[in-house]
């Protein structure tokens, strides 16, 4: 295979967690990902066959595969872009600064051939930058067709919003600390060029994880996790899938994975965070989680507050990007968009077929394909069933919630009737 993968057994109640690594374009199908690792939130890595064609792994790599500085600089060197400081702790992440491209890979430059770190400045790392958002119309690269039902990107672009597809720049030793995706999503990345390396740990390891304050660790690779008396449960977790990722080859990080990445080499990498029918649950547990921990943050003023539901909201908003009303709205328009795709396709892929839900595990996948249309819908139905029974979401101003919520359910639950097979 192109890349090594240290599988590193992680047994969690008698199994064990490891990484399957893709090959084959194709042999291997959207089904096969779907029911395998989407479902199954099931990490794996693909090889470099898959991003081949990639515009920016024959523009932006030069001969001897490393980073084309002088093609960056060319096209995108007056885009300003968020570097962080990886030698400065800041909420247990890295600060960021907003500087011109030219800037950063100056710097860089000097950093990976000198090999020395610079005394003001230490090892930085451009993060998340919306590359895609600002040139468009540059082939850059194409979403593999196994992460293209995203509900995120779908949404926020429709709203001409922020989105959720970043380009990462940086030399070797720079890092991000351990942490979990945005709404505990989905997320992939794809080294353009360098390596990196991947530890990660599979969702409720983190709880081992806290010093005696709760805190999550910042760095798990530090001697300070065998300090019981910082970390009393340190001795509980289970060991990293370490994954070493090389360049052309993606990896797919599941829900609630968290995680650590250290860059091997001068690295560059495409990620985009996701959401879909599959996770959209874990979402919802999510927002959840954050808004109680709003409650005990400024519960002492619930009595003496007035309005203090709705400032829960917009604390919510503020720290996590969404809020209850939005969520809504979210989930809204992706119910009415697969509504209005399966009005464009009602008819099967098979010939003469019916869209109809066939018998649990025996349905084909396929993007955008009237199974997966109904899914989708069942999905937003699962979930809108659980907010509607929720306190918080019930205190809502309704007046925000157009169409109300029962109503959007009934509509759903009549097109599942139609297409769901007895």
């Amino acid at each position: 295979m192109d890349g090594t993968i240290q599988e590193n057994p992680i047994s969690t109640h008698g199994g064990c967690h490891q990484i399957t690594f893709i090959e084959d374009p194709g042999s291997f199908s959207y089904d096969s990902f779907f029911h395998n690792h989407l479902v199954l939130n099931a990490p794996c890595l693909f090889s470099a066959k898959f991003t081949e064609s990639w515009g920016s792994r024959k523009n932006w790599v030069t001969a001897d595969k490393k980073p084309d500085w002088d093609h960056l600089l060319q096209n995108y060197g007056g885009a300003v872009v968020p570097v962080a400081n990886c030698d400065v702790k800041e909420y247990n992440s890295n600060p960021k600064d907003q500087i011109p491209l030219r800037e950063y890979i100056c710097y860089w430059r000097d950093y990976s051939e000198r090999r020395r770190r610079q005394p003001d400045q230490g090892c930085r790392y451009l993060k998340d930058w919306h590359m895609l958002r600002e040139f468009p119309d540059h082939d850059v690269y194409n979403t593999p067709e196994y992460f293209s039902s995203d509900w995120l990107n779908e949404y926020w672009d429709a709203i001409d919003g922020d989105d959720y597809r970043f380009v990462y720049m940086g030399p070797a030793g720079s890092w991000t600390p351990f942490h979990a995706d945005v709404f505990r999503s989905y997320s992939w990345s794809a080294n353009i060029c360098g390596r990196k390396k991947w530890l990660l740990f599979p969702p409720g390891q983190e709880e081992h994880l806290r010093d005696h304050r709760g805190s999550l660790a910042y760095d798990v690779t530090s001697p300070l996790l065998q300090d019981l008396r910082l970390y009393p449960k340190s001795h509980l977790r289970c060991l990293a899938i370490e994954v070493i990722q090389e360049a052309g080859q993606v990896i797919f990080v599941p829900s609630g994975w968290h995680h650590q990445v250290h860059n091997l080499e001068d690295t560059i990498s495409i990620n985009h965070n996701w959401v879909n029918g599959c996770n959209v649950a874990v979402m919802w547990r999510f927002l959840q989680a954050e808004l109680e921990a709003i409650h005990v943050e400024i519960g002492e003023w619930r009595e003496t507050m007035d309005d203090w539901d709705a400032h829960c909201q917009v604390i919510m908003k503020s720290c996590t990007g969404i809020d209850y009303t939005e969520f809504y709205v979210f989930l809204k328009m992706i119910a009415e968009n697969r509504l209005r795709d399966l009005q464009r396709a009602p008819a099967d892929a098979t010939p003469g077929g019916s869209c109809t839900m066939r018998p649990a595990g025996h349905h084909t996948m396929r993007p955008g394909g009237p199974q997966h249309n109904v899914f989708d819908i069942n999905k937003v139905l699962e979930v809108l069933t659980l907010m509607t029974r929720n306190e918080d979401f019930q205190k809502l101003d309704k007046e925000s919630l157009s169409p109300p919520p029962r109503d959007l359910m009934k509509r759903l639950q009549v097109v599942i009737a139609e297409h769901t097979e007895t």
